[in-house]
């Protein structure tokens, strides 16, 4: 008897373990560190960014901007491109996220990391720059800080390269090109009235607004 006691408790718990394994673990924060891990080779652990591998800081981004993002990679919408590398880059590392609720548990976790505010890498004229970003703040906000309701990012407190090499990948069509990337064909035209010089200048005085 204490021997068929002894197998039908190890069947249990062996029943247990599997039923927990296949369970579906559950979405927050919490789930998002641990997720997150796959993010700290290019990104770094605070999610500073690293521009020898042109992977930006998205530490504090808000939860909606950096979901809305990682969507669009999943679906194709971003990294799409044949010659953008690191969006194709960024679009494999996406689908890694493949249970409910996986994108916005990570999308969360960034949300909660301390903005890391890059030092300005680049030379621009910021004076010039402004008088370009009228335009910007009527989405983005007077000092850079975004606005969810038209899905406009925070700019302030990005590294410039990453700002300067975003522009170019929506002039060039890279970006903002794909029809059901509706918000990315709003960033596009915009893009496509400034020359480099007109880029650099405006990425400069964004790096005023830190």
């Amino acid at each position: 008897m204490a021997r068929l006691w002894t197998e039908g408790f190890a069947v249990g718990v062996l029943l247990s373990t599997v039923a927990a394994c296949g369970r579906t673990p559950t979405p927050g924060v919490a789930r998002g560190k641990a997720l997150f891990d796959a993010c700290v080779p290019c990104h770094g652990a605070q999610g500073a960014g690293n521009r020898a591998l042109a992977a930006p800081a998205i530490a504090g981004l808000p939860q909606w901007y950096v979901q809305a993002q990682l969507e669009n990679f999943q679906a194709g919408r971003r990294g799409g491109a044949p010659f953008d590398t690191t969006g194709i880059r960024m679009k494999s590392m996406s689908w890694a996220l493949d249970l409910p609720g996986d994108v916005a548990s990570v999308a969360a976790y960034v949300a909660t990391l301390p903005p890391a505010n890059p030092a300005p890498a680049l030379t621009g004229d910021a004076q010039a720059g402004r008088t370009t970003f009228e335009v910007c703040a009527a989405c983005h906000g007077p000092e850079g800080r975004g606005n969810e309701a038209v899905h406009a990012p925070p700019l302030a407190g990005q590294g410039d390269w990453y700002l300067l090499a975003q522009l170019h990948k929506f002039r060039a069509g890279w970006r903002g090109a794909d029809t059901a990337d509706l918000w990315g064909q709003a960033m596009r035209p915009n893009a496509l009235m400034l020359d480099d010089a007109a880029m650099t200048n405006v990425v400069a005085y964004i790096q005023t607004l830190r």
